[in-house]
């Protein structure tokens, strides 16, 4: 019963630990003009290849119209580009600036230095085990989707 109270404990605040604390360590000087939520969109955006606006609102779940605003805003501080695809006008391609592809790697660091905390100590098969339980946690919440 004891493992089901720690367990418990640790989901119900665990999440709202990760955003306050990611968004601290993220939101720095440099980075200050956006929120975490700005971030997970350039995360979503990538570093590499321009995509469309449908496919990273779909990546986020979230509205191409939720997008479209947050994007007009990172825009203008100069974080994302936006371009018609030369394939089909319609199509709107969206990429990182300079300044959005330091967001995205500091944002990376972050996320690499938070799983090499959870991982440290752990064998092999504790690792296992952890991705097994955590990836039933995420299926979990999926189903509600």
């Amino acid at each position: 019963m004891e493992a089901y109270k720690t367990l418990d404990d640790v989901l119900v605040n665990l999440f709202n630990d990760i955003m306050t604390i990611e968004g601290k360590a993220i939101i720095t000087e440099e980075f200050k003009d956006i929120s975490n939520n700005d971030m997970h969109i350039i995360a979503a955006v990538g570093r590499d290849e321009a995509r469309n606006m449908s496919s990273v609102a779909k990546s986020l779940n979230i509205t191409v119209g939720t997008l479209t605003i947050a994007v007009n805003n990172l825009v203008k501080k100069g974080y994302i580009t936006r371009v018609r695809s030369e394939k089909d006008r319609r199509v709107v391609l969206i990429s990182l600036t300079g300044k959005g592809r330091r967001a995205y790697d500091h944002h990376e660091r972050f996320h690499r230095e938070m799983i090499q905390a959870t991982l440290a100590g752990l064998s092999e098969n504790e690792t296992r085990v952890l991705v097994t339980a955590l990836t039933n946690l995420k299926d979990f919440f999926r189903s509600y989707q």
